[in-house]
């Protein structure tokens, strides 16, 4: 397992993704998308109805996340991970159209990492009981899909330099 900090900013490239190893300690700067299982059956539904996605998924990165209040002056309340395997029901079909960056905690199914492998994916694991720690890295958070959802709305957040770490690679590796 690799150890190597990698500072990557979005929209992520295919090449900076297949070059990222399990175990890798990667720092996150620019534009990501929160989304929990709510969001991802409306993007389902979205996809099966033909309609266009609230944000482009070439290049972008999904969190796992529904964050609390802000605080006055803040961009954001607590933000830290949901359990990844709740959204492995819809993960494969956001994948093949081409969301190719997760970042969660907890395991996957092998279906979800079938799909990262044929489509040279990524899976972050992010820290787990650290949401105060996570929302300092939030620079700004605006809600733009399905506000009817309360936290559990899509937020296109923009972070600097938020932790993760490389939990299945494009080739499927994993730290699980």
């Amino acid at each position: 397992m690799s150890q190597n900090r990698i500072e990557l900013t979005s929209p992520f490239t295919d090449e900076a993704l297949r070059n990222l190893k399990t175990g890798d300690m990667v720092y996150i700067s620019g534009t990501i998308y929160t989304a929990r299982d709510a969001a991802h059956k409306q993007l389902c539904e979205l996809l099966e109805q033909g309609k266009e996605m609230p944000f482009e998924f070439s290049g972008s990165a999904v969190f796992y996340a529904g964050p609390c209040p802000a605080k006055p002056g803040k961009p954001i309340g607590s933000i830290g991970p949901t359990t990844s395997g709740r959204m492995d029901l819809y993960s494969p079909s956001l994948i093949d159209k081409g969301l190719k960056v997760m970042i969660g905690k907890g395991f996957r199914s092998q279906e979800v990492i079938d799909s990262i492998v044929k489509n040279g994916g990524i899976y972050f694991a992010a820290i787990g009981g650290a949401a105060a720690l996570m929302a300092k890295c939030v620079e700004s958070a605006q809600v733009i899909a399905f506000e009817e959802l309360g936290t559990e709305a899509i937020r296109k957040l923009v972070v600097n330099n938020m932790p993760v770490i490389v939990a299945i690679d494009s080739k499927g590796n994993s730290i699980y």
